[in-house]
């Protein structure tokens, strides 16, 4: 597969960024690019000395492939969206720090800007998330909008890699029955879809009473959930909408890692 991209910033959450990225990256067997965006006047000398320091602690651990760093200027997001284009990236990593001395407006701006901008898939890790246990159980949240499904073949990619259950979250955020009926149709068409690709899945449906972020993040607790797959866009009801976008409230509030994926204007054949 294509390149795994990681920005990297010498933080806790960045260094378990790249940790995930090596592990997803051995099973893809694709190589791996560390991005790390300076300021204009840091002296680049001991930023690469110390990045090829650490990569070359964790070079025991690259099964076949290969682990690069680059150095870029400018803005973070635009930075690391740039290269990951660049680079036809499969997949960017982010890594951001946990809700400790943090106002929550302020914990996801650099990377709601980046999956915001974001071609490829985008990945948000905390640094208080436990990285122990294994990728067991990944949340789908499924609503009623157009593109809720989109979302399923970068899903169904991370269970077959890794062996996990796919949770499908049925969403209603309406009592009208023509509402619901549409969520259960989209259930039902992913449902068909994973059982083409034997990939292991349950299913929930869940009436939403506070907003789409809460409720979705309850169920992923409940069930000790170890990724939550969402779209960037769309997925939102009024509610939501007067808190702010479901993305953003997710990077925000979740300690579970969210992978993130961008609407197209096409969906795809296999889902339907």
């Amino acid at each position: 597969m294509n390149r795994v991209v990681v920005g990297f910033d010498f933080s806790t959450g960045s260094a378990y960024a790249v940790d995930l990225a090596i592990d997803i990256a051995n099973r893809w067997q694709s190589d791996i690019r560390l991005v790390y965006v300076k300021e204009k006047k840091e002296d680049e000398a001991p930023i690469r000395a110390e990045i090829e320091r650490r990569n070359a602690g964790v070079a025991h651990l690259l099964k076949g492939i290969k682990l690069e760093y680059v150095l870029r200027q400018g803005n973070p997001a635009d930075e690391l969206t740039a290269q990951a284009k660049e680079d036809n990236a499969a997949l960017l990593i982010v890594g951001t720090h946990g809700m400790s001395g943090v106002k929550k407006g302020l914990l996801g701006r650099n990377s709601y800007k980046t999956i915001e901008q974001s071609t490829v898939p985008v990945l948000i890790v905390r640094e208080d998330f436990n990285f122990n246990k294994a990728l067991e159980n990944i949340v789908v949240p499924i609503d009623n909008s157009d593109d809720t499904r989109q979302k399923v073949p970068q899903a169904a990619l991370f269970a077959r890699t890794f062996g996990s259950t796919i949770h499908l979250l049925g969403l209603h955020t309406s009592t009208t029955p023509d509402i619901r009926r549409i969520v259960q149709n989209y259930i039902k068409m992913v449902e068909r879809h994973l059982d083409k690709m034997e990939v292991k899945y349950e299913t929930k449906y869940l009436d939403v009473e506070k907003n789409v972020t809460s409720t979705t993040l309850e169920y992923a607790n409940s069930i000790n959930a170890d990724m939550i797959v969402i779209m960037t866009e769309q997925e939102s009801n009024f509610a939501s909408l007067i808190l702010g976008t479901y993305a953003q409230q997710m990077i925000n509030e979740s300690h579970i890692p969210v992978l993130t994926v961008r609407p197209t204007s096409v969906l795809s054949d296999t889902i339907n």
